[in-house]
């Protein structure tokens, strides 16, 4: 009887421990005799009592982890790196998961490797940089990296999703330097934006300065068109009249140079009243004025056969 119940609680031990079971995002590599044997999936799996053991469970999920190192530029500057690494299984094949169980002794060996293999490849590219690049080469270095590092990771069983330097520093010198360096560029360009500006300024100023001085000309020449052609209808109407009066003091027989008599007097009255301290000579001898009346006669003449004519 007891034989028989030892019997069967050994029996129901050993069909406990014939099924395994495997969460989501995970597989089970199983050995028997130290040997690998097989990869249990997600669920419930049966594995043979006693003989197959589960030697480890394999995360196929992504992970992460953060990291911190040094680099030096070509021209001797410490750069700081502050990166985030991602990275995953390269797939679930049995080659594939063999290397990730058996290529390292435990997670702690790999991420050793990892993390010193990317301190590496990144050294190795800013190393062949100055520190006025380093900078903007942030996705360049990922690029790098990732090239570098494909195949050797690869070989472990893992796959490198995405590197992100989240910060790149410099030593506190270098970066006083590197300041005052961007400082004194921004003072030159506001240098150089405040002397465009300027120029253009000025040369918008003689433009319109030119431009004004253009218009005014041609109001000035507009002007003395209409002043000349003014004084030259003032002459013509002056000679029309003059002419006019002197044919009807012929027809009158009156004689015609009391008309200009006349407006020789009307002349003179014209200065004395109207003149605003301005010097003017006049000569008011008898030969002059007779000199005075025969060229006005002339020209008096003159406009007259011109009418005759017309």
């Amino acid at each position: 009887m007891i034989p028989g119940i030892i019997l069967g609680v050994f029996l129901f031990l050993i069909l406990l421990t014939s099924f395994k079971t495997v969460q989501q995002g995970t597989v089970a590599v199983t050995t028997i005799f130290g040997k690998y044997n097989r990869t249990l999936t997600p669920g419930l799996n049966f594995k043979i009592p006693i003989i197959e053991k589960v030697y480890r469970k394999i995360s196929i999920q992504n992970r992460s982890a953060e990291l911190g190192f040094q680099a030096v530029t070509i021209d001797q500057a410490n750069v700081n790196f502050t990166a985030m690494l991602l990275y995953s299984v390269f797939d679930q094949q049995e080659s594939t998961i063999k290397n990730v169980a058996f290529k390292f002794i435990d997670d702690k060996n790999l991420m050793q490797a990892l993390v010193r293999s990317i301190e590496g490849s990144v050294r190795a590219f800013v190393a062949t940089k100055k520190q006025s690049e380093v900078l903007v080469l942030r996705r360049d270095i990922v690029e790098a990296v990732k090239d570098q590092l494909d195949q050797i990771l690869e070989s472990w069983g893992y796959h490198l999703i995405d590197l992100q330097l989240n910060d790149i520093t410099f030593d506190e010198e270098v970066m006083r330097s590197m300041a005052k360096v961007v400082a004194s560029n921004n003072l030159k360009a506001a240098a150089e934006n405040e002397g465009q500006a300027l120029l253009i300024t000025k040369t918008k100023a003689a433009e319109a300065e030119g431009n004004a001085i253009k218009i005014a000309a041609l109001a000035e020449r507009e002007a003395a068109q209409l002043r000349g052609q003014g004084i030259a209808l003032f002459r013509e109407e002056v000679a029309k009249g003059m002419s006019g009066a002197a044919k009807m003091m012929n027809e009158a027989d009156l004689d015609p140079s009391f008309i200009l008599f006349s407006m020789w007097t009307e002349s003179i009255k014209n200065f004395a009243e109207q003149g605003k301290g301005n010097v003017i000579f006049l000569d008011g001898s008898t030969d002059g004025m007779q000199r005075t009346m025969r060229e006005m006669m002339a020209l008096s003449k003159m406009e007259s056969n011109k009418s005759d004519n017309k």
